[in-house]
């Protein structure tokens, strides 16, 4: 009975723990697709914004139609720095700086967006005219903050990119003086291969003259420069096309039967 109870207990607390590790699954793969969900809604709901804006800002005439440039301005200049931030925020960590002032000076924005707002529905348009300037000047200076940082941001892409382009520039130029290495290589082996076959020209000729060892040296030099300057065949030239015999192995038998008839017959021993 006691072996059955601990069993008993074990499995349920293995129960137990599966299904809280369900849960606390399912909230959290809930809160992620929630977050997703808000996001695009957000972002939507911003292009739908947007697009207003600019519709007001050529239909509506006058005050109406300033304050919505004004919005749409503020708008266009944060979203795109937030954009250059964001994707160089991967390969450059120093723009993080960068962006949490952004979302500082965002913060200032969607302020002054909201007073502009209210403003917009304002049907005194006095009271618009008087604080619009201000509005304006505001808005002015939070858009050249955001295109400093986005110029900035830009320049100094620019500037990695060239500088690793050069970088690598330089390395492709080393390898490829490593690759002709072969200059030097193929030279010194064939004054090595020259110096040694007159060597053992002289020593194989014990006691020829001098000027006969120079000719012979200039001979096999001459046809060593004639060989190096001679074209080589090439395989659709037809030049150096292997011939069927040679392709089918017949090359060799042919020749020797060839050689075998042209040999004289022996005839009846004379006497």
């Amino acid at each position: 009975m006691d072996v059955l109870g601990v069993m008993l207990g074990l499995a349920l607390l293995i129960g137990i723990a599966v299904v809280v590790l369900a849960v606390v699954g399912t909230v959290k793969a809930a809160k992620a697709v929630a977050a997703k969900v808000e996001r695009h809604e957000a972002n939507a709901r911003r292009a739908v914004e947007n697009a207003t804006l600019k519709a007001k800002t050529f239909t509506k005439p006058g005050p109406q139609g300033q304050i919505s440039a004004v919005r749409l301005g503020l708008r266009t200049s944060l979203d795109g720095t937030r954009q250059v931030l964001e994707s160089g925020l991967a390969q450059d960590g120093q723009l993080g700086e960068a962006l949490a002032l952004l979302t500082r000076l965002d913060a200032h924005a969607a302020e002054l967006d909201g007073e502009l707002r209210v403003l917009e529905r304002e049907p005194d348009t006095g009271r618009i005219a008087a604080k619009l300037p201000e509005l304006r000047e505001r808005a002015e200076r939070i858009t050249h903050s955001a295109e400093t940082m986005r110029w900035a941001a830009q320049d100094r892409m620019h500037r990695f990119a060239e500088d690793e382009l050069s970088r690598l520039s330089q390395e492709c130029e080393s390898e490829a003086g490593a690759l002709r290495h072969w200059d030097g290589v193929g030279a010194s082996g064939a004054a090595g291969a020259s110096s040694g076959a007159g060597a053992g020209a002289a020593s194989g000729s014990g006691s020829g003259s001098a000027s006969a060892g120079g000719a012979g040296a200039g001979a096999a030099g001459a046809g060593a420069a004639g060989r190096a300057s001679a074209p080589r065949a090439g395989l659709t030239d037809g030049k150096g096309r292997p011939s069927a015999e040679d392709l089918l192995g017949l090359g060799d038998p042919l020749a020797k039967l060839a050689q075998r008839l042209r040999k004289p017959s022996a005839g009846p021993s004379a006497g």
